[in-house]
């Protein structure tokens, strides 16, 4: 027997695994490590002849905890957590944003689409920058984009602020100090003063990252109503500050090469990348016609100078009413997706998380028009997974995994 592989009777779905969904990407991992298994009576264990490769297997998996009495790098990762939520380990808990993706499935799907490190995937809509944060997990290069710029400074400081944690730290020091000096208890005054001290700041990443701790203290104000507005910041910045640390020490035990990530704001329905160039995209449409993202975080948009009226009609399914709402949003999306497949490369994959919305009572097909588009110009649908929704104020009730291969 070979080094590289190892006979072994069972390995263990990781323990947070409880839907439906989750199993199936768990068997198509096990597919896209070119494993042969059998399900266990109880759906918590699989029965497999050999691994090919132990260790490269362990070192990516999503959806399994161990293997042959070995842990994989995931359960390592995961315990770099200082939420409530089991989701939202080292930075991918900065910023509520609504309907985040969960990093367990995107890690899967990263592993079904074989992209292998030193690649690049695409994320045309990045939003709270979960598909940047995995892919850099796993050595992979990402470009994330988003016509938001609140999306774009929450990405960028989830996974660019580990490179400047000392200047970060330091600034947190001074920050603190300057604001103690503050006699006023002006709320306004306060705001006023702590967004001037960021934008003094002259190392974007470090700026950025004070920018999002910033913004989070809207939120707090906002939507749980906290009033002492530089406790809530200095306390976030805190608790951030951890969570980057604890993203670097993860890097230097377990010599992690990280992927390099690029994210911009910008409109994908034009994106700044050559034909080609990509090799495989994951991404998840907004959902504008069920959520209003600048209402939901219209305090962030306000707090960056945004003039909310005018960036309306720049968001993808947003501008219009009624049903020229509607084929708005349709026309976007086939622009996008054209885009999407001028840049990817023939023979990888798409992976679109999307769900049929309802507008006026009258449900939007969504899904099939997508599954109709990417077919007329040349994908294969391999899955069609489906995922219930739970959250998202009950406006969807499901969403689907669509996973397309490009033939020509």
């Amino acid at each position: 027997m070979s080094e590289n592989k190892s006979n072994f009777k069972n390995i263990e779905l990781f323990w947070n695994v409880q839907f439906i969904y989750e199993l199936v990407l768990a068997q198509l991992e096990l597919q896209s490590f070119d494993i042969d298994y059998k399900v266990s009576e109880d759906f918590r264990n699989f029965s497999v002849k050999e691994i090919p490769n132990l260790e490269h297997f362990l070192s990516r998996t999503a959806y399994f905890g161990s293997a042959l009495s070995k842990s994989s790098l995931y359960k390592s990762i995961t315990s770099k957590n200082i939420t409530r939520s089991i989701n939202q380990y080292l930075t991918h808990w900065f910023y509520p944003y609504k309907g985040k993706f969960h990093p367990q499935m995107i890690r899967a799907l990263i592993n079904y689409m074989r992209v292998k490190e030193g690649e690049t995937i695409l994320d045309p809509f990045i939003g709270s920058g979960t598909t940047a944060l995995e892919a850099q997990l796993l050595g992979i290069n990402c470009i994330g984009v988003d016509i938001s710029e609140v999306c774009s400074l929450i990405s960028q400081a989830k996974t660019m602020s580990i490179g400047s944690i000392e200047d970060i730290i330091y600034h947190h020091t001074e920050i603190e100090g300057k604001l103690g000096k503050i006699q006023s208890n002006q709320e306004e005054e306060i705001i006023t003063k702590i967004s001037q001290i960021i934008n003094s700041i002259e190392e974007p990443e470090v700026r950025n990252f004070f920018k999002v701790s910033e913004l989070i203290a809207h939120s707090d104000k906002m939507r749980r109503k906290k009033k002492d507005f530089r406790k809530s910041f200095l306390k976030n910045s805190a608790k951030m500050i951890t969570s980057v640390s604890d993203y670097a020490d993860l890097q230097e035990e377990h010599n992690l090469k990280l992927g390099k990530v690029d994210i911009y704001q910008g409109d994908s329905r034009e994106l700044k990348l050559d034909s080609n160039s990509i090799d495989g995209i994951v991404s998840s449409p907004p959902y504008s016609i069920a959520l209003d993202y600048i209402e939901n975080d219209k305090h962030a948009h306000s707090a960056l100078g945004h003039d909310i009226d005018v960036i309306r009609n720049d968001f993808i399914g947003v501008r219009g009413k009624g049903k020229d709402k509607i084929s708005s949003y349709n026309e976007d999306m086939e622009k996008i997706y054209l885009e999407m497949d001028r840049v990817l490369k023939k023979g990888k994959y798409c992976v679109i998380i999307i769900g049929n919305a309802r507008f006026n009572n009258e449900e939007i097909k969504t899904v099939e028009m997508t599954i109709n588009q990417f077919k007329k110009i040349g994908y294969k649908l391999e899955k069609n997974i489906d995922k219930i929704i739970f959250g998202l104020y009950n406006i969807m009730q499901k969403e689907n995994i669509l996973i397309f291969k490009k033939e020509s």
